[in-house]
């Protein structure tokens, strides 16, 4: 009764909802219970790590700090103003004539000459001082990330490399074992299958070793276990053959903002060769004693320090020392990165060549391990010959992949150099 029922509603369904039910169900029963994790890419193994930087957790406040000095050094006085309260009295002195005075006063610091305009270009210059800084440090970690990411590719790389001549090593000795069974071949012929196996097998564990090592380097930068990574190269920009080291480098902007800063703070320093002077207001309410009318005065003053204070001539000499030595560190920063970029160029152009030998090398090597096969089946080669043919294909094979990924270990290498971060 029930079935009939079903059937019935059914065939009442307007044949658009009936696609859309039946499109739901299949969608239902294909899709997977859990969701796979997708391979997380250089890009995105770098952002991860950058947000787990000292650097980055400290960026926010240190914007803050930089925008509070910005916002002072646009006020109009040096300082916040101060408020001084004063009483004076014949009570206590034996006396008590009732001599009374009571003061109220405001003090407002005042700028030097030129402090306040040398004070707002100190406050941008910190301001670009602390940008290149979180720069360069997002490309000093990126050189961390790019190594650890590399150095998992190729291990990852090896590790396959070792489990495919493990099986096929593996698969070898079984047939030599049904050889010598059948007496086809001798039993020296299967020890020797056999050391090769072991061999294979050994070769496998040390390669899942340094596979485990280098996905420890991954974890400290923050990747979870659990995340997979995707093969990536990365693509280099246009060459530009007038200038060796770009001008927008993180290192090179780094330095030039710690260059104009000092030299801005150098500036400011010169102008503060004394304290500030201070405006005074105030006013006071006084009587001579009892019987006496409170009288009102207004004073109006004007404080100026005189001379310099020693701690003023250390704080000019040291940023002065500091001028002097962002400009030597931005010089020796300048040649240092060019030839890191003159190297990396070099080692590209080298990868590219051993690329291409290595791949014609595993191209060869392959076909000749495909003939002594089909001859060792047939009973036209022994053990041996088969044995050093596949360990040269399969050196060859792990010689290409490995050229292979060095080639764009290059390119990436070449990006970090001329001051590019992953994509």
């Amino acid at each position: 009764m029930f079935t009939t029922n079903l059937k019935s509603r059914w065939a009442r369904w307007r044949p658009g909802r009936q696609a859309l039910a039946c499109g739901t169900l299949l969608m239902l029963a294909i899709s997977p219970s859990h969701a796979e994790p997708q391979p997380i890419g250089l890009a995105q193994l770098f952002e991860q790590a950058w947000a787990l930087q000292a650097e980055a957790a400290a960026a926010p406040a240190r914007q803050q700090a930089v925008a509070a000095r910005r916002q002072q050094a646009q006020a109009w006085t040096a300082d916040a103003l101060s408020l001084e309260l004063a009483a004076k009295t014949d009570r206590f002195g034996g006396q008590n004539q009732g001599s009374r005075e009571y003061e109220l006063g405001l003090q407002i610091p005042l700028w030097l000459p030129g402090e306040r305009g040398r004070s707002q270009a100190l406050a941008e210059a910190e301001q670009g001082a602390l940008d290149s800084r979180l720069a360069a440090a997002r490309w000093r970690l990126a050189a961390q990330v790019r190594e650890a990411w590399w150095q998992w590719q190729l291990q990852q790389q090896d590790l396959a490399l070792a489990a495919e001549r493990l099986q096929a090593a593996t698969q070898l000795s079984r047939d030599v074992a049904r050889r010598v069974a059948a007496g086809e071949l001798a039993r020296a012929d299967q020890h020797q299958a056999e050391s090769t196996r072991l061999a294979a097998e050994l070769e496998s564990q040390q390669a899942q070793l340094a596979s485990q090592q280098a996905r420890q380097k991954l974890l400290a930068l923050g990747l979870q276990p659990a995340q997979r990574l995707a093969e990536q190269g990365e693509a280099l920009p246009e060459p530009r053959p007038d200038e060796a080291v770009p001008p927008e480098h993180p290192a090179l902007q780094e330095l030039r903002d710690r260059l104009g800063l000092s030299e801005r703070a150098h500036a400011l320093l010169q102008t503060q060769d004394r304290a500030n002077p201070a405006l005074r207001l105030s006013s006071s309410r006084e009587r001579g004693g009892f019987g006496e009318p409170f009288t009102q005065t207004l004073t109006l003053g004007l404080s100026i320090p005189l001379g310099a204070a020693p701690a003023q001539r250390s704080r000019l000499a040291n940023a002065q020392a500091e001028q002097l030595e962002a400009r030597a560190l931005l010089q020796q920063q300048e040649l240092q990165l060019r030839g890191e970029i003159a190297q990396a160029r070099l080692a590209l152009q080298s990868a590219q060549s051993q690329a291409e030998l290595a791949a014609h090398r595993a191209a060869l090597a392959q076909q000749t391990r495909g003939f002594f096969a089909k001859s060792f089946a047939l009973g036209q080669s022994d053990l041996p010959q088969l044995l050093r043919v596949e360990q040269d294909a399969f050196e060859a094979q792990r010689q290409s992949q490995r050229a292979g990924l060095r080639l764009q270990q290059a390119r990436s290498e070449l990006r970090q150099a001329l001051g590019l971060l992953p994509i």
